[in-house]
């Protein structure tokens, strides 16, 4: 797997390569989780190009010795779409929140897919409705040890007992071994929960970049909302929702996720040829 690493370590490891002048940054969320949470989604396209995981400086496995990792989240993207020709950013959850959050990409970028993310942190109320509705005994007691004793384990542990929010049933034994072998990075969700979650409101929108907006029918954690505001519709922008799929789409349904990529990767081909 090839590595490259900007000058504030973004770390991006190449996992798929394809003819073609497109180079697809898949940018996970958590934060904390590490982009191999996006190894299944980027093995299931066939899109023309190179696929690249991205890890934030601190963020899942990409540990930085010195200095403070998170000074430059998440401007410190710049970086990365700076870092290949014709970039196509692709954030789950967490990771499309810190791209909307960085206007300087808009004119950096070949395309912009936003998987499982919401336009501000209202998105919050959804996932607190369905904690209320949907109780899981054995997240309850994950919290209380992770509060008690906040180590890389006990996080671990309480990502794997929400697998039931994350995944429908058909995906939820896939869902439990890939929450169970993430990297995890607590200092990442330490940050993001003092510094940004809370106070998220996207600053741009793309006027006429290739936009997809893809999650699955039954995300059980971020509400999908808040893309019904007209400011977030357009002939450049699709909206695409994953039959029987929960918060990781590609998992329950991955042919539907490959087309809808496809279908991307042709219009940012066509909008790269301008």
């Amino acid at each position: 797997m090839e590595t490259r690493y900007t000058p504030s370590r973004v770390r991006l490891r190449r996992r798929t390569e394809r003819p073609g002048r497109l180079n697809w940054l898949f940018l996970p969320g958590g934060p904390g989780l590490g982009s191999e949470s996006l190894h299944e989604l980027i093995d299931a396209l066939d899109v023309p190009g190179s696929c690249w995981a991205v890890d934030l400086p601190g963020d899942g496995s990409n540990h930085v010795e010195a200095g403070d990792p998170f000074a430059a989240w998440p401007q410190v993207l710049l970086e990365a779409a700076d870092a290949l020709p014709n970039p196509i950013f692709a954030g789950h959850s967490t990771g499309g929140m810190y791209l909307l959050s960085t206007p300087a990409l808009e004119r950096r970028l070949a395309g912009l897919v936003l998987l499982s993310t919401a336009p501000d942190a209202n998105w919050r109320s959804h996932y607190e409705a369905t904690v209320a509705s949907e109780p899981l005994p054995a997240f309850d007691a994950a919290l209380h040890a992770y509060s008690a004793q906040p180590t890389t384990e006990h996080l671990r542990a309480l990502c794997v007992a929400s697998a039931e929010w994350n995944f429908n049933k058909a995906g939820l034994e896939m869902g439990r071994n890939l929450l169970a072998r993430m990297p995890y990075n607590r200092e990442a969700v330490e940050w993001s929960d003092t510094n940004f979650d809370s106070a998220y409101v996207a600053n741009w929108w793309p006027a006429r970049l290739p936009t997809m907006i893809l999650a699955g029918s039954d995300d059980r954690i971020v509400g999908q909302s808040g893309w019904d505001d007209a400011r977030f519709k357009g002939p450049h922008v699709r909206r695409v929702a994953i039959a029987g799929a929960g918060h990781f789409p590609w998992i329950e349904n991955p042919g539907a996720v490959r087309r809808a990529f496809a279908d991307l990767a042709e219009a940012a081909l066509a909008y790269t040829a301008d």
